[in-house]
């Protein structure tokens, strides 16, 4: 898609005023790095992630994640909420994503590679692009706990869980809660799997969650929650510079949220612009 075209796309969304009401879902989002000078496809500037957050705050009821799945577990309405998440344990989270959320009040769930927090661990898709970026030390997550922010399991080593079974697998799945556990001395129930696609989850594996005591396992491939999702499959929309800006990731949304909309005969001209 054109640049022009995403704007086009974008501007329409913020031309009907998304309303979260009307994706008669839930959004749960994904970040990885809030870091500026970065063109890596996993950083988001402080300013669009900020912008992202207003967005997020205007159109929709932000909650914790636990609040979506607690809602999931008993197959009760999760219509207009959105979660906001974190993947592997990057300083900057602690240092430019928690002073946005804090300043707007917002709930967050920070997914942590246990293994790496406080080392210098260079993870392969960073050497690739020639950036090095630190990790969390253990203070921070402790801190970013005590300051209500909830933080899950990411593996112990970020290991790909469509790739490896059994005792290793295991391993990596309990191995990670256990440390997360021991370093911030609260129960840790929720997960998400590395690299997030449908391929790096086998469902032995998913089983293996379940069977760890986790409540949730979020992939991050995108799509929306409806109210009979299973919380073991709870997908994720990751936000990264793709994305022009909030309203043209809302209009990605509604594309993802088409169906629905469609069956509640809501705008369907809007639906034809948009090309559903």
């Amino acid at each position: 898609m054109t640049s022009v075209a995403k704007r086009a796309l974008g501007w329409l969304t913020f031309a009907i005023r998304l309303d979260a009401l009307f994706l008669r879902s839930a959004v749960v989002v994904a970040f990885h790095r809030v870091h500026d000078g970065d063109p890596g496809g996993l950083s988001i500037s402080r300013a669009m992630f900020e912008r992202h957050c207003r967005f997020f705050k205007r159109h929709f009821d932000v909650v914790p994640l636990r609040e979506i799945v607690t809602r999931l577990e008993s197959q009760r309405s999760v219509d207009g909420l959105l979660a906001i998440t974190f993947d592997d344990g990057y300083r900057d989270n602690f240092a430019n994503a928690r002073p946005v959320l804090e300043a707007l009040e917002l709930p967050a769930t920070f997914f942590v590679v246990s293994d790496w927090i406080g080392t210098d661990t260079w993870p392969w898709w960073d050497r690739q692009q020639g950036v090095r970026h630190p990790w969390m030390t253990w203070d921070q997550v402790r801190v970013l706990n005590e300051r209500g922010f909830d933080i899950g399991a990411h593996t112990r080593t970020h290991a790909d869980l469509g790739r490896i079974h059994g005792t290793p697998a295991r391993e990596e799945i309990v191995g990670g809660r256990v440390e997360i556990e021991r370093q911030i001395g609260r129960r840790v129930d929720l997960f998400a799997f590395p690299y997030g696609r449908r391929d790096n989850m086998t469902e032995s594996n998913r089983a293996l969650v379940k069977a760890a005591g986790f409540r949730c396992c979020c992939s991050c491939f995108g799509g929306l929650a409806g109210d009979t999702t299973d919380p073991f499959r709870l997908q994720r929309i990751a936000v990264t510079p793709w994305y022009e800006s909030p309203h043209h990731l809302g209009a990605a949304m509604l594309r993802e949220a088409g169906p629905s909309v469609k069956r509640e005969g809501r705008c369907s001209e809007i639906s034809a612009a948009i090309g559903y």
